[in-house]
């Protein structure tokens, strides 16, 4: 067993008795300065311990998301109708979808951009309309014509008057037009205008009467409106009294779809019994739109090649005069890739230093077309994004804190010869920027702290020791100068 005397002879740190030590003022305040200038460079080290270097390196992308990438977007149309308003999504590799519904929400809104009303549900696609045979004989008119001066008496005479409003340059205006003069001459001899009243066919040429259709927000020909007595902002138990036929075009089906509407309407009173509509026809009526632009919100997902976003008017059984379709927008909002999560925003403080802070580029900016009508001008945005990701090594191995789409935007307005479009050109970079945090090891911070504490007190230790023998030696020549 070792004695406590061997034990004694281990000590590094062998004490000198207190009574062979001596303070003086010079050590004293040596000892304040030095202490001082300790607590100083330990707040440097633990601030420097707290923060996190940073190493930035492009690699390839190995995006955990795969294949696809997420385009989250909200942009308003003050000049396009939501009953055409198509967003349609194409890339190199060929693919072409066309009026992308299922993530989308379109909602009607205002020149101000203030919304007008609730959500715009499509109906039916267009392109299954049953146009019925091509008649190649002149068939007389039946419907009547109306201009911007008669049509309020007619819409206020009549119960129920259902325009076709058209033009003559338009294929499926002069599709409709054979079909369209019969049924008005069959409902012409079967509710006479005069006898009957309840009901009235009428024509409206836009080319003519371009103040009444753009009244009306006509953007597509032909368009069929149903207007009931006078007003397009009153309500009956959900029924407007303005709405839009989006059904089949032939003679029968318009014939049947106006006895439906005249049916429920009293022949002498003209009051209206709204059960007696068919869910048939009910289905291919919705309310008309009562302002002209659209606000357009949600996401698509696109295969990570360079591609285009484009929205358009777009309809299978419409046509649309281009030098009138303006496409100016306000994007409110267009990011790329997964929205950040609320966990991950309680690192954003932290991270926003690292981040080029353009991953909304276009937020809040208005791309605004001057020319009173449209004059055929399409808006292209060109945006070359570029993947950002954050990783930290602090528990030990790598994980991802975020990551983020940056992208950068150019964008132009430009002539036309086809129909107008706000068309957003994305091109992804192959590489992407790789941003990882390095923290500093406890270990490293602990040997720092003691080569403080050490190196500080052993400086002030020989600079006393000097000051001390100094003072010891002036005064050895002071007393031998005395004697």
């Amino acid at each position: 067993m070792v004695s406590p005397t061997k034990l004694k002879s281990m000590d590094f740190y062998r004490k000198i008795p207190r009574d062979l030590t001596e303070a003086s003022l010079s050590g004293a305040g040596l000892s304040i300065v030095a202490a001082l200038i300790m607590m100083l460079l330990f707040g440097m080290e633990l601030s420097s311990y707290l923060s996190v270097n940073t190493t930035t390196t492009v690699v390839v992308d190995k995006s955990a998301d795969g294949d696809f990438l997420r385009i989250d977007f909200n942009i308003s149309f003050p000049a396009l109708s939501c009953e055409f308003a198509s967003v349609d999504v194409s890339d190199v590799l060929g693919t072409n979808r066309l009026n992308i519904t299922k993530t989308i929400r379109k909602f009607p809104i205002d020149q101000h951009l203030k919304t007008t009303g609730g959500e715009f549900h499509a109906g039916f696609a267009s392109h299954h309309i049953n146009h019925g045979e091509e008649i190649k004989e002149e068939i007389p008119d039946g419907a009547v014509p109306l201009v911007s001066a008669s049509f309020d008496s007619f819409a206020k005479h009549f119960p129920i008057l259902i325009v076709n409003f058209n033009a003559p340059w338009c294929y499926w205006s002069n599709r409709l037009k054979p079909s369209w003069e019969k049924a008005a001459s069959i409902i012409y001899h079967k509710y006479n205008p005069e006898t009957d009243g309840r009901v009235l066919l009428g024509n409206v040429d836009c080319t003519e009467q371009a103040d009444l259709c753009k009244r009306n927000h006509i953007q597509g020909y032909p368009s069929i409106r149903i207007f009931r007595q006078g007003s397009d902002l009153k309500e009956d138990h959900g029924h407007h009294e303005h709405e839009s036929y989006y059904g089949d075009r032939d003679t029968d089906s318009i014939v049947k779809m106006v006895d439906e509407l005249v049916a429920p309407i009293h022949p002498v009173t003209h009051t209206l019994d709204l059960d007696g509509i068919s869910n048939e026809t009910l289905k291919h009526l919705r309310k008309a739109p009562a302002t002209g632009g659209c606000r357009i919100e949600g996401y698509v997902r696109v295969k990570k090649v360079p591609g285009n976003l484009v929205i358009s008017a777009h309809s299978g059984a419409h046509s649309f005069d281009s030098s009138k379709m303006n496409m100016s927008h306000v994007v409110t909002h267009l990011s790329f890739g997964r929205i950040i999560s609320p966990r991950l925003l309680t690192h954003m403080k932290r991270l926003l230093p690292y981040l080029g802070l353009s991953h909304d580029k276009l937020d809040e900016k208005a791309f605004i077309n001057q020319h009173e009508f449209g004059a055929n001008v399409t808006i292209e945005h060109y945006l070359q994004v570029v993947k950002t990701e954050v990783t930290t090594t602090r528990t030990g191995q790598e994980d991802s804190l975020i990551e983020e789409y940056e992208y950068t935007a150019h964008s132009s307005i430009a002539q036309t010869y086809y129909l107008p479009v706000a068309k957003f050109h994305y091109e992804l970079s192959p590489m992407q920027i790789m941003i990882t945090e390095n923290p500093k090891s406890f270990s490293h911070f602990i040997t720092n702290l003691c080569a403080i504490i050490g190196g500080v007190f052993t400086v002030a230790g020989i600079l006393d020791s000097i000051f001390h023998n100094t003072i010891r030696l002036v005064k050895k020549v002071e007393l031998g100068k005395n004697f």
